[in-house]
């Protein structure tokens, strides 16, 4: 089993880094990244990562399936290797 405990910046490093994500903007203390796939355009997704300390695991689970992660374990483990 992997950690749950993220920090948004952690999560918004490895989305970007790891995942094809760009992040466009902030709003407020949360980062707006999205997400085009680079042969099917209708493949888009836009994700919001509150920039605190520690993610919620409710938050965690919502960014997850924004980010299409079919497993949220393993979007988790994921996160956890690439950060």
């Amino acid at each position: 089993m992997s950690r749950r405990t993220f920090s948004g910046t952690e999560v918004v490093r490895v989305l970007i880094n790891v995942g094809g994500f760009e992040w466009r903007r902030t709003v407020g203390d949360h980062a707006q990244l999205y997400y085009t796939h680079p042969t099917n355009d209708d493949d888009r997704r836009q994700v919001t990562v509150p920039l605190h300390d520690e993610l919620r695991v409710g938050t965690l689970h919502d960014i997850a399936d924004s980010a299409g992660a079919q497993e949220f374990e393993a979007f988790c483990e994921w996160i956890d290797e690439n950060s």
